[in-house]
């Protein structure tokens, strides 16, 4: 059950878009046990951000997960995220944040896991 939500300042296209929930659904595997199946992606794009006093294209992501994981596997999810990013919308590796909050409780469905 995770969940990705990725903020930033640059403007994407729909095509852009559907390219980052695709290559954010094969990411995710980074996680042991997750995968696309249960990927819930939000991408806030055009957003007023500013990093290092500058508005340069930056992002903000933000990975919600139902349990925990190792931090080799998130620094591995980590890189991941930077590349895709950087790939589709050029935005600088160094302008990217990414924050992990595991959680033991997560529901679904009317009822908790």
């Amino acid at each position: 059950m995770p969940f990705i939500n990725v903020k930033t300042n640059a403007k994407i296209s729909k095509e852009e878009e559907l390219d980052l929930k695709a290559r954010l659904g094969q990411a995710i595997t980074a996680i042991p046990g997750k995968s696309e199946t249960w990927l819930m992606v939000d991408i806030e794009q055009g957003r007023d951000m500013y990093f290092q006093g500058t508005d340069a294209p930056c992002a903000m992501v933000n990975v919600s997960i139902y349990g925990a994981a190792s931090s080799s596997a998130y620094e591995n999810l980590t890189g991941k995220i930077d590349d895709i990013l950087n790939d589709i919308l050029g935005i600088d590796r160094s302008r990217i944040y990414t924050a992990f909050f595991p959680t033991s409780d997560w529901g679904w469905n009317g009822r908790n896991f």
